[in-house]
């Protein structure tokens, strides 16, 4: 392991870095007889044996459609509110499958379920505290892990999954559901068969009106730990839902590699003016200041010379977009609305709906499978993600995702509060594959 000043990433002490400069990357090197988790191979596992750590809402959806899969048993539950544990463990049973164990004394109960020897896979859906925490304790157990997004909120939390990762030699999944879109699997078909032509510029974000969000308040105007993230930090928090598919199309790590990003926000005003009119203007939401600008962008450049922005903006009335675009040399995709212009119709100076290419170039997966996925969240990625993580670990090939995309993908959010907090001075992001990213492969379009 690094030592931690080893891993901690500075400024670029430069406001224009020279393209493609990779002295400003603080990863450090590596030997070749050092593991890797790229491509990881495992033993197929006919049935995955799950153990679930976190039964709020969105481990709740999770667990909804693990059960539904005849690939996968529950084995534990964990949760520190004992009444999600017993809803979950009655779920589980419900189903024909035996109750699962339940756990849920803090700490010691996703310990005790890390410990268990009957595990294949441990899913983790806690508040992003917690994420890595569990993880290792996971992933040290021998047990393949799941996690949701962001993976991590630390740069040395990053590392500490990648290293931990790649010395037990387990899969460690981000459960990013955006890169299982129909749209962004679509269009990552299309990229693949050079419809858009060589890739330069991308634009990604997750913009959500939270303000009212039972993650942030409950009852009473309760702060909840997402507040609590929002009150204290400053910066792209929630990077991963728009950069995911981004990066996907890119070949993040397979091909090009995150170089350094710039980043500023806005004022903060959003949620104390909605909590003074929702609670009063005596309220303490109301009377708090808030760490978080409503609107954050960020620049990322890549070591082949391209560019993407990350928005982050969750404290304004607005419509829900991940925006979604992709720039090429051939034509440009955008969402949100979801339409394409293609430099072989009208010179890319009309838009098209996506629909018009989809008998072509529809992704496989939504060919075979889209009848199943429809009614499954978020208009089926959900079951897309779960589809081929189960998929994947009962065949015994490497997940779509890997450590080194949930590392990449997650740091970016405590990166862009350090140059935030700089005055938007340049910061470097590191390569968590030490160099690998040129010889990777390109993610396959599977259809499995």
């Amino acid at each position: 392991m690094r030592e931690k000043s080893e891993q901690r990433v500075g400024t670029v002490p430069n406001v224009s870095p020279p393209p493609g400069s990779a002295a400003l990357n603080a990863a450090a090197t590596r030997t070749a007889e050092e593991p890797e988790a790229r491509g990881l191979v495992c033993p197929a596992i006919e049935t995955v044996r799950i153990g679930m750590v976190g039964l709020g809402l969105r481990g709740e959806c999770l667990l909804r459609l693990f059960v539904e899969h005849s690939g996968v048993r529950i084995q534990a539950v964990c949760d520190v509110d004992a009444d999600r544990v017993g809803w979950a463990r009655k779920l589980v049973a419900e189903t024909g499958q035996q109750e699962p164990v339940g756990g849920h004394h803090g700490t010691a109960g996703f310990e005790a379920l890390c410990d268990r020897d009957d595990l294949d896979l441990v899913v983790v859906a806690t508040s992003w505290s917690w994420h890595v925490p569990v993880c290792v304790a996971a992933l040290r157990a021998g047990h393949h892990v799941a996690v949701e997004v962001p993976a991590a909120v630390g740069v040395d939390e990053c590392w500490e999954l990648v290293e931990t990762a790649e010395a037990v030699r387990r899969h460690c999944v981000m459960l990013e559901n955006c890169c299982y879109g129909r749209a962004e699997m679509m269009v990552l078909n299309m990229i693949r068969q050079g419809v858009l032509g060589e890739l330069v510029h991308g634009e990604a974000g997750y913009l959500h009106d939270l303000r009212n969000d039972s993650e942030l308040i409950g009852p009473e105007g309760a702060a909840r730990w997402r507040l609590e993230q929002m009150a204290c930090r400053n910066g792209n928090l929630y990077p991963t839902h728009g950069l995911g598919p981004i990066a996907q199309y890119m070949n993040i790590n397979r091909g090009d590699c995150f170089d350094y990003l710039v980043s500023m926000s806005s004022a903060s005003r959003g949620l104390s003016g909605f909590y003074a009119e929702k609670f009063g203007a005596s309220h303490p939401l109301a009377t708090r200041d808030y760490a978080l600008g409503d609107v954050n962008m960020t620049l990322i450049r890549t070591l082949n010379g391209r560019t993407i922005t990350v928005g982050h903006g969750t404290q304004s009335p607005r419509p829900y977009s991940r925006v979604n675009t992709i720039q090429g040399t051939r034509g440009i995709f955008q969402g949100y609305p979801d339409r394409i212009a293609l430099e072989s119709h009208e010179g890319g100076h009309a838009w098209q709906s996506l629909d018009d290419y989809r008998s072509q170039y529809e992704h496989p997966l939504w060919r075979r499978l889209a009848d199943q996925a429809e009614g499954h969240g978020h208009d089926g990625m959900d079951f897309m993600l779960i589809h081929r993580l189960v998929h994947c670990l009962r065949t015994g090939v490497a997940p779509d995702m890997d450590v080194y995309d949930a590392a990449a993908w997650s740091v970016i959010g405590p990166l862009s509060e350090q140059s935030h907090g700089t005055r938007s001075m340049p910061v470097a992001i590191p390569d968590f594959t030490r160099g690998r990213w040129k010889s990777n492969p390109a993610l396959e379009i599977g259809d499995g």
